[in-house]
């Protein structure tokens, strides 16, 4: 009472200071617009490529298109990163187009929508559903006027059609440059089609032990800076965590058990001279209001097979007579007891089929000539063979039937049941009129059917109690209490002393290692950004530890290393460069120890046998049982027949070669045909290829993360 007697006292100080913060607000938004400030505000670019800014105002409208489009199945940060990659590519290109003087008119519009898939659209068909140009402004204009909404949105699209025609424009520039001499061609078939023999031995670098060959951590230095390229990294993160997932308890399970069986037998009350009968699950008069009441599943009247019932149940229910009761029992998630209401023998029936259309047939194939009487002549010499005692219908079916599906379903058509409409009459009337393992013929308005009864299944109308096992608000309660004590425990002792914190509770600590600022999966938690953004958060120190609300549950992270942006360190790159530099290290011992020797002398210093082998080509230089080794089989290629090689240090060990046989590849009168696939395989290399170039080129500041 005390204190809220001071704050009545301060009411009016309480208003103008409140007063005072909403005006400072406001008059910072008034000097930070654009229309104070004669531009953007600081930080308000999502990314900066070579000096151009991206505005974060129309990232996030790009981003809200895309939702609209995608729906839900991306997540916001699949979304951003999509935009991201998109605009990027817009900018860079619209740079080039810039530099180039590439526009495109009207006209080219046109013809860019009579060749694309926009020229499906009908608005845009005249009567014979054919693209038709002044058909289509007609419409745009009629929208514009008309239909608001339906313009802003094409005014979008034709944004993405001038950018995709600028970028065909572009692109076809490019292309028209790239070329193949013949020259280039006959290189390319000598490199697949001449052929080399040769006997070599192989001393594999696993001969030495890798515990014998020393590194240091200053050779592992000098080996990234001469290899740069392969030692850069990105902005990382690792961190470790602690998941206590919101899950049901032993307690728990065993409530909803006694909770569901505490509803399966009547309940009888007796009060004074009057007993009260309360009918439960057994014996209740109105199965649908029970469950309805008692259960988290309604009631479903369908008949359903074997198949369709819980697989942990279905063979007890199955034998099962009408009226009896089955459970409790453990589905997944939950309790469930089952009641039998009533039974259909052979309700469901199997099928395959062989079809014989006709033209004119409903959903007859365009292929299919064939008149009705002939289809039905087929129909009948199909069914003799069927009969036989011998024959295979699936084989029957995949060969001869009319049905798009016969070949991969081997005529198969599943279980019907007496009231499912998918079937025409006459075949559902076949099913239930025949026993298994009969064969006969009927006419639909698809054709002639050859049918075979593969199966016939009972079905059961049941009723299911179900009560789901969940957390109770006592094990909710109780995994906060836990996650918080460790959280705070955790925080207390020194940063190295999480993991024993964890041992000595018995939870499970683990590791996610280079996270990178953007990534938003973690694994063990699925989408968890905000951890990501806390990670990467400049105020975020190593040995940092935080609790997060997640998903069924809570995490407590801490922050177990930071990498910068550059070249890595000795200790991160090291599983990477050890097995490099100790493989350099290895080939120049052997080499040093088998100097000057023959092939033969070469094998037995290095007690290997010689192997052989045949037909390589330099655009396939493998060799059987050592692998990719384009050094070795190039030397082969360079050495005259008969000739032996010095010590080559390939992929997999020191080699040393003999060339046995050389073949030169078959004489070819001309060469365009592969001077011509070099230019085809050249041109559809050229979107991706030159746009990678632009992009490994381009100053690109990415600032994402400032902002999701």
């Amino acid at each position: 009472m005390a204190i809220l007697e001071n704050i009545r006292k301060r009411t009016t100080v309480l208003i103008l200071i409140i007063g005072m913060a909403l005006f400072a607000f406001v008059i910072s938004g008034v000097f930070t617009s654009n229309d104070f400030a004669g531009g953007a505000k600081v930080g308000s670019a999502v990314a900066e490529i070579n000096g151009e800014s991206i505005s974060i105002d129309d990232f996030r409208k790009e981003v809200e298109s895309a939702s609209r489009r995608f729906g839900p199945t991306f997540s916001n940060t699949q979304l951003v990163n999509q935009v991201y990659e998109q605009q990027v590519r817009n900018t860079i290109l619209d740079q080039q187009f810039k530099d180039l003087g590439i526009d495109v008119e009207s006209d080219q519009i046109i013809e860019f929508v009579r060749t694309s898939g926009y020229a499906q659209i009908p608005e845009f068909q005249d009567e014979n559903g054919i693209f038709n140009a002044e058909v289509f402004r007609s419409a745009v204009a009629n929208w514009s006027v008309n239909d608001p909404l339906r313009y802003d949105a094409w005014l979008q699209d034709e944004q993405r059609i001038i950018q995709s025609a600028k970028e065909r424009l572009y692109f076809n520039l490019i292309k028209g440059g790239v070329g193949a001499t013949l020259a280039e061609g006959e290189f390319d078939y000598k490199m697949a089609n001449e052929k080399v023999d040769i006997q070599y031995v192989r001393v594999p670098y696993t001969a030495i032990a890798d515990s014998t060959i020393q590194v240091s951590k200053d050779d592992i230095q000098t080996y990234i800076n001469n290899h740069q390229d392969q030692f850069k990294q990105e902005k990382a993160r690792d961190i470790r965590f602690v998941y206590f997932e919101e899950k049901p308890s032993l307690d728990d399970e065993n409530q909803v058990k006694e909770d569901i069986t505490n509803l399966i037998e009547d309940k009888v009350t007796n009060a004074a001279d009057t007993t009260y009968v309360e009918k439960q699950f057994r014996n209740t008069d109105d199965i649908a209001a029970f469950l309805d009441r008692n259960s988290d599943t309604k009631y479903d009247s369908i008949f359903k097979t074997k198949s369709e019932l819980p697989s942990i149940a279905a063979d007890t229910l199955m034998g099962l007579s009408i009226g009896e009761v089955y459970g409790p029992y453990r589905d997944g998630d939950f309790f469930r007891v089952t009641k039998v209401l009533d039974k259909k023998a052979e309700g469901a029936v199997k099928s395959s089929h062989i079809l014989f259309a006709y033209e004119g047939a409903e959903r007859a194939g365009a292929d299919v000539t064939r008149t009705k009487e002939e289809a039905e002549e087929e129909a009948k010499k199909m069914l003799v063979e069927a009969q036989k005692a011998d024959a295979n219908f699936a084989a029957l079916a995949r060969e001869h039937s009319d049905d798009p599906t016969a070949v991969q379903r081997s005529g198969d058509i599943g279980y019907f049941r007496q009231t499912d409409l998918g079937l025409a009459e006459n075949y559902r009337n076949f099913l239930f009129e025949h026993d298994l393992d009969e064969i006969g013929m009927v006419e639909t308005p698809f054709g002639f059917h050859i049918i075979k009864i593969d199966d016939k299944q009972d079905l059961l109308q049941v009723a299911t109690l179900s009560r789901e096992v969940a957390p109770s608000e006592e094990t909710i309660n109780t995994l906060f209490t836990d996650a918080t004590k460790f959280e705070m425990a955790a925080i207390d002792a020194e940063p190295e002393a999480f993991g024993d914190i964890a041992t000595e509770s018995s939870y499970v600590v683990r590791p996610v290692n280079k996270i990178k600022e953007l990534d938003e999966n973690l694994p063990g938690l699925s989408a968890q950004r905000g951890i990501v953004q806390w990670a990467f958060n400049d105020d975020t120190k190593v040995g940092d530890i935080r609790r997060f609300n997640i998903n069924n549950g809570y995490a407590v992270v801490q922050v177990t290393k930071k990498y910068k942006e550059g070249l890595m360190t000795p200790e991160d790159a090291s599983a990477t460069a050890l097995p490099l530099i100790r493989k350099e290290r290895k080939a120049e011992q052997i080499i040093a120890a088998h100097s000057n020797m023959d092939l033969d002398a070469f094998a037995s210093a290095s007690n290997v046998a010689k192997s052989n082998a045949s037909a390589l080509t330099m655009k396939s230089p493998t060799l059987p049982g050592a692998g990719r080794e384009p050094l070795v089989v190039g030397t082969a290629f360079a050495l005259d027949q008969g000739a032996t090689s010095g010590l080559i240090k390939g992929e997999t060990g020191v080699f040393m070669i003999q060339v046995t046989k050389k073949e030169e590849a078959p004489s070819v009168d001309n060469f365009s045909t592969y001077a011509k696939t070099l230019r085809t395989n050249a041109a559809n290399r050229v979107n991706g290829a030159v746009y990678n170039a632009l992009k490994d080129g381009a100053d690109i500041e990415d600032k994402r993360a400032t902002f999701y």
